[in-house]
């Protein structure tokens, strides 16, 4: 059987869960038939295609996977960055005035399209480092309204951009607006009663995410927008432990979330739920280092089984960073991950947060999304985290410029 497309003379990463780690084949190949794999394996026994590249013993990898994302954002912070060098905590920040709040005026009245274009402008960085599959949330705008228009920004984007990334959108129930503190629990019922169900009629978002930590929702009210979503068929995930822990792993264990976020703050019950639940603990080192927070517990989580994902949390306050890569090199030297977990976290780990079975391996029937690296050892992409190691990137087995 003749391929469209054999990517050839590999250090191939598969990532396949049937293989050891991260399941390297040296002299390595793969093929595409419509932009999907169709089989993989030692470059001496590839199929013939009608086009072959020669990667030159090159790395392979799956395209990366980012799945904790607030892209679409307008404004700037830099500022609050300048205070927090020079000792400012991010709850002190929040108080006098920043913090997402801060976000929340310039998003509100940027237009449509200055939205998408300051979105678009991230994800075609994100993309030149090698990210295919991104996941956006939304949240800085905090009204019915203003969250249903962030959302159909987010589709307009990914209509636009459908043969470059995929975009996977997520309702981000993000805190208590400052105009609401007064009407909390009507703020709450907006969210469960009206929001979540509008999104879910209109099919604006696959899945929910509630910041539940200090300063934020509460365990119960976390409990009943979560509730809500579950019940409109959405899948969930939430923001817990980032500050304290207020027991909403065991909320995500209980309603069968994809993924428990940020986690620095959690304990022995919340990790075995996670583990016993299935769920991903995605890290994002980006924020942590940045506000000096301390390390998750990556050995207990490890220990326990959880599968781990690492993602940029790109946002406007405490992780502007587009690129994976910058976040393995934090993850292996900050977070104690070895380069095999960062590797996975940022491809099969990082899918199975996102709920998608077709991306981050190469496997039999996924999409051939491929970056070709200027690289041949996994472990100098994190250890060459500031300069661009990549060669080429394919989506659906097409290149992109």
């Amino acid at each position: 059987m003749s391929a469209d497309l054999v990517i050839r003379n590999a250090r191939v990463m598969t990532c396949d869960p049937a293989r050891t780690g991260v399941g390297l084949i040296d002299h390595g190949a793969l093929a595409v038939v419509d932009g999907r794999v169709t089989w993989v394996g030692s470059d001496g026994e590839r199929p013939r295609a009608s086009e072959e590249i020669d990667a030159r013993g090159r790395l392979v990898t799956p395209g990366l996977v980012d799945c904790h994302t607030h892209a679409i954002f307008a404004g700037d912070r830099a500022n609050e960055f300048g205070m927090r060098a020079a000792g400012a905590t991010y709850l002190e920040i929040a108080a006098a005035g920043g913090g997402i709040n801060a976000t929340l005026g310039p998003t509100r009245t940027a237009t449509d399209t200055e939205l998408l274009a300051l979105t678009e402008a991230r994800l075609d960085l994100a993309l030149g480092g090698g990210t295919t599959t991104i996941e956006i949330k939304s949240g800085y705008d905090l009204t019915v309204a203003g969250e249903l228009r962030l959302l159909r920004c987010i589709a307009t984007a990914q209509s636009r951009r459908a043969h470059r990334q995929r975009l996977v959108p997520t309702l981000l129930a993000h805190l208590i607006p400052p105009d609401r503190k007064d009407t909390r629990d009507a703020f709450i019922a907006e969210l469960a009663d009206d929001l979540i169900p509008q999104v879910a009629a209109a099919h604006l978002a696959s899945s929910v995410d509630v910041y539940c930590d200090e300063g934020a929702f509460t365990l119960a009210e976390t409990t009943r927008i979560l509730r809500s979503a579950a019940a409109s068929n959405l899948r969930v995930r939430g923001h817990v432990g980032q500050f304290k822990d207020l027991g909403a792993a065991h909320l995500l264990a209980e309603l069968g979330a994809l993924s428990a976020d940020h986690v620095e703050q959690l304990d022995a019950a919340g990790i075995a739920a996670l583990a016993k639940a299935g769920a991903v603990a995605v890290m994002l080192p980006g924020a942590c280092v940045q506000l000096r927070l301390p390390v998750p517990p990556v050995a207990a989580l490890r220990a326990a089984g959880v599968p781990l994902a690492v993602a940029t949390d790109l946002n406007p306050g405490s992780s502007n960073c587009e690129t994976l890569p910058v976040q393995m090199w934090l993850a292996t030297t900050h977070y104690g991950m070895s380069v095999e977990e960062a590797w996975l976290g940022v491809t099969r780990h990082a899918a199975k947060a996102l709920a998608l079975d077709d991306v981050g391996t190469f496997t039999v029937g996924a999409r051939a999304d491929v970056v070709v690296w200027h690289a041949d050892d996994p472990a100098q992409i994190p250890y060459r985290y500031g300069t661009n190691l990549i060669d080429a990137v394919y989506v659906a087995g097409r290149p992109i410029a």
